[in-house]
């Protein structure tokens, strides 16, 4: 296949780590359909099987991509079962990967357009795929179809949009002098971001409450003494909780879905 102006580049997330090939392995798929396809690496250090990061590391880096980019996705602790295979388009991009709620960050803010279940098997890398590897088999070789500029109806059955498998998270409740969301993911440093956004909490005086503690708002980690907790309007547009040169998990125990509440200083 030659390079063609409507190539587009595919970006891969998985939670398969750098010490095995693979990740190797599906790019060596997708070059083998088209070595002209720009590849860009988002994370394959997701831990194993676990959605809740995929699911936001996706919707986090979304908005930063060209137009039209595949994001191929593989977080897939139901692979081989009965989950389905799905392929999106939205307005602003392409998504594949299992249907099991990893894509739900970003269709909260790019709904769907179409979807289609990848039932046809001249698009698969072989037509008998390993049960425990859909991202070699079905996965790259679709989404390298799909940036080459083969039709989303093409690759499958269309579905219900509406079928589409939800994420188990629910929105913030939010009144006048409080809000109620929890913890949607943790970085490797530590802290914690909530699913509450930072437009909630522009131009008001605010703190966060977990249980008995109260931890105080500022605008850098640097606003408090080393070691010490702080609440904060993170770069990715969600309020974060965070130590300064420390760990806010740690120190507070929270795991993913944990629930937590902002409340405002009337």
């Amino acid at each position: 296949m030659t390079k063609s102006s409507k190539t587009k580049a595919i970006a891969v997330l998985t939670d398969f780590g750098l010490e095995d090939g693979y990740v190797g392995i599906m790019k060596g798929v997708m070059a083998t359909i088209n070595p002209y396809i720009p590849i860009i690496d988002l994370t394959h250090q997701i831990a194993p099987q676990q959605i809740w990061a995929a699911r936001f590391c996706l919707m986090n880096a979304y908005p930063y991509f060209p137009r039209d980019t595949v994001f191929l996705a593989v977080v897939d602790p139901g692979v081989g079962s009965k989950r389905r295979s799905v392929a999106i388009k939205c307005s602003q991009g392409y998504l594949v990967g299992p249907d099991n709620g990893l894509f739900s960050g970003i269709l909260a803010e790019d709904p769907a357009i179409k979807a289609v279940s990848l039932t046809n098997s001249d698009y698969w890398r072989i037509p008998d795929p390993s049960l425990t590897f859909h991202g070699r088999d079905i996965f790259a070789p679709v989404a390298a179809y799909l940036a080459s500029g083969v039709a989303l109806e093409t690759l499958g059955n269309i579905i219900p949009i509406n079928s589409l498998v939800p994420f188990p998270l629910e929105s913030p409740q939010v009144t006048a002098k409080k809000i109620e969301g929890s913890i949607q993911y943790i970085d490797h440093f530590g802290n914690l971001i909530t699913n509450i956004s930072s437009m909630e909490v522009r131009d008001k005086d605010w703190s966060v409450k977990i249980d008995d503690k109260i931890i105080k708002s500022g605008l850098t980690y640097s606003d408090v003494a080393k070691e010490e907790m702080i609440t904060l309007m993170g770069s990715h547009g969600w309020i974060e909780i965070a130590v300064n040169g420390g760990n806010a998990q740690d120190k507070l125990q929270l795991q993913w879905g944990d629930d937590i509440t902002i409340i405002f200083e009337m």
